[in-house]
This record gives C-alpha cells, sequence and structure tokens, in this order.
C-alpha cells in the first residue's frame, strides 16, 4: 500500500488530482498504520497526495475549472 500511495501521489499531480490525491493519502494512512516497512515510501505518499490537492485548489481557483488548461 505504501507504494500505491506513492505511485498515486506522482501520478496525481499529473492527471486526476481529484481521484488520486485522496486514494494516496487513503492508502499512505492504512499503511502506516498497518506497521509498514516502507515507511518513508508511505510519508511520501502522504505528502504527494496533500500536494495534489493543494495543486488541485490552485488550478480550480485560477482557472474556475476542474482541470488542466493551457
Amino acid at each position: 500500500m505504501a507504494v500505491a500511495s506513492f505511485v498515486f501521489g506522482v501520478v496525481g499531480l499529473l492527471t486526476m488530482s481529484v481521484v488520486l490525491g485522496p486514494a494516496a493519502l487513503v492508502l499512505a494512512t492504512l499503511a502506516l498504520r498497518r506497521g509498514t516497512t516502507r515507511r518513508y515510501r508511505a510519508w511520501l505518499g502522504m505528502v504527494l497526495g496533500v500536494a495534489d490537492l493543494v495543486v488541485l485548489v490552485a488550478v480550480v481557483d485560477l482557472n474556475n475549472a476542474v482541470s488542466w488548461s493551457f
């Protein structure tokens, strides 16, 4: 679960941060509660999940839409 949260967090920065950001947070929390041996990867997944949500809020605030536009 720690690796999945990390991957979801990285991919969520580029696309689908609405879904992958919260998923990364949930998976990282579950991994840490279950006592994973990959604690740093779980923490990175949690930080990236929060970053996904921050990027999403910034994009929504700047573009008034829940999508990327260049």
